[in-house]
């Protein structure tokens, strides 16, 4: 008998403390053949002889809050797919896991919920999220496999998909029916640059993650760090471990839990951190070359509005930069107006503008920038971008939000970010060719919507008490439950 498997989800990360609104516009919303393209191991043998069942798929770069009347539009039309698509076997739940709404909590809770109530107790249906989501009881309770990615940066968030459904394929053609989920919730809440896979304790603990998946008796394991930049009570570490063995997989999720709570302490930024004015001197003061530097505080791909202008008022203070003595690019301010003023000055004119602060408009203002325009070109995610040199410092400004972590994304623009002495970026740990290429590099604690210091960003709708913000807490009992 031929299976039948759904796919739909709607996917983002959402700063709340970010003034950007995430409308239609910032997804890619697939259906049909466009959305399966998306899973290339869908022509692996173990996934032949299944009728899969596109829905839609929503996906967007992190941002803010996503408007409620586009979240309703979406879920609506998922729901409205799945009543028509006749009897399943199972259904994939492709989420990022802290998608916030305007005026609304714990969304994909919701949407997992009015999905089962279509689906019925006994579909299968099996969730892949990013490790920087959140897992509420709402949400482990509406699914039956729930799965994390286990690297930071996320090298294998295709792999952690791929797991997710080929384990609810082997779990149907098994008939072993649904696995136990013991669920515990860890009251630590961390920023994702402080718990790199790539460092210890997060190192160790996520090599136990995969350690304990195999065991006999378990099914899957996640470690959830939680989203740091969303203000709801979901916002926190979890642990989910799934299987056929209760006992063991219980046993399993409180070491989990307790090992993740026991480093609290022991989790550092994936870089030495410092001031923008820090930074930047350290980084002429070195030989490195490049030196990058992490401009943290508006990283488009944890939740940034993306035009936060700070920093690029500051470095255009920076005497060596202002006066050519040392060459330096910042990646990116998103600002249509700005580069539509480029576009009409022309390339190799010169333009006087103002760029950015015009969404987040918090740590700074539109920033004055005069200087020639270097280079214009089109990106199919950034739209028309623009580079304006002033002195050695070279200013990307995009007409689209966009992330900068490839070398083409430079080269491309006629910048080589290699030959360059400072490469400012907006993001906080470097993704695998920024941090190839880096000779050297600092992550600079910048404002903006992902703040990396919490503290200062004014968290009220957390569960307190919850670490870093109660620093004093007693130890919590982190015994994990037997989810349904």
């Amino acid at each position: 008998m031929t299976l039948r498997i759904g796919i739909a989800g709607i996917a983002i990360e959402s700063s709340t403390f970010s003034p950007h609104r995430a409308g239609l516009a910032d997804f890619d919303v697939r259906r049909g053949d466009r959305l399966l393209e998306r899973y290339e191991f869908l022509g692996k043998d173990w996934a032949q002889g299944i009728e899969w069942v596109p829905l839609v798929h929503a996906r967007s770069l992190p941002g803010g809050a996503v408007l409620p009347e586009v979240y309703d539009d979406l879920s609506a039309e998922i729901i409205t797919r799945l009543e028509a698509a006749g009897q399943l076997d199972g259904f994939f739940f492709d989420i990022h896991g802290a998608m916030s709404v305007v005026g609304r909590q714990d969304a994909e809770a919701d949407l997992a919920t009015r999905i089962r109530s279509v689906l019925g107790p006994d579909v299968l249906v099996s969730a892949s999220m990013d490790l920087h989501g959140n897992v509420s009881r709402e949400l482990g309770t509406a699914v039956d496999l729930i799965t994390c990615y286990r690297m930071a940066p996320h090298e294998d968030a295709m792999e952690s998909r791929e797991r997710a459904l080929r384990n609810l394929v082997e779990r149907v053609r098994s008939g072993k029916g649904k696995p136990g989920k013991a669920w515990v919730q860890v009251p630590v809440l961390l920023p994702g640059e402080k718990t790199s896979t790539r460092l210890e304790p997060a190192k160790s603990i996520y090599r136990r993650v995969a350690e304990i998946a195999d065991e006999p008796g378990v099914l899957d394991a996640a470690v959830w760090v939680g989203y740091a930049w969303a203000d709801e009570p979901r916002c926190r570490a979890a642990v989910v471990v799934t299987g056929d063995d209760h006992e063991l997989i219980t046993t399993r999720a409180a070491e989990l839990a307790r090992a993740y709570w026991d480093a609290r302490d022991n989790f550092e930024f994936v870089a030495p951190t410092g001031t923008l004015a820090e930074c930047v001197e350290a980084g002429l003061a070195s030989s490195a070359r490049p030196f990058l530097i992490s401009d943290s505080g508006d990283n488009p791909t944890a939740g940034g509005a993306g035009d936060t202008s700070w920093t690029l008022g500051q470095l255009l203070t920076v005497e060596e930069l202002a006066a050519g003595k040392a060459t330096a690019i910042h990646a990116s301010i998103a600002d249509p107006d700005a580069v539509a003023a480029c576009v009409a000055a022309g390339v190799g004119n010169e333009v006087h503008l103002t760029a950015g602060g015009k969404v987040d408009s918090g740590p700074a203002g539109p920033v004055a920038l005069s200087g020639t325009v270097f280079s214009l070109s089109e990106d199919p995610v950034g739209g028309t971008v623009a580079v304006v040199k002033a002195g050695g410092l070279h200013s990307i400004l995009t007409s689209r939000r966009k992330p900068y972590h490839h070398l083409a994304d430079f080269t491309l623009l006629g910048l080589n970010p290699a030959t360059t002495d400072l490469v400012i970026v907006k993001i906080g740990y470097l993704e695998p060719e920024l941090y190839n290429l880096a000779a050297d590099w600092l992550l600079a604690l910048t404002p903006g919507g992902v703040d990396q210091d919490l503290l200062r960003l004014g968290h009220h709708g957390v569960l307190r008490p919850l670490y870093p913000f109660d620093p004093a807490m007693p130890a919590p009992t982190l015994t994990p439950e037997l989810l349904p």
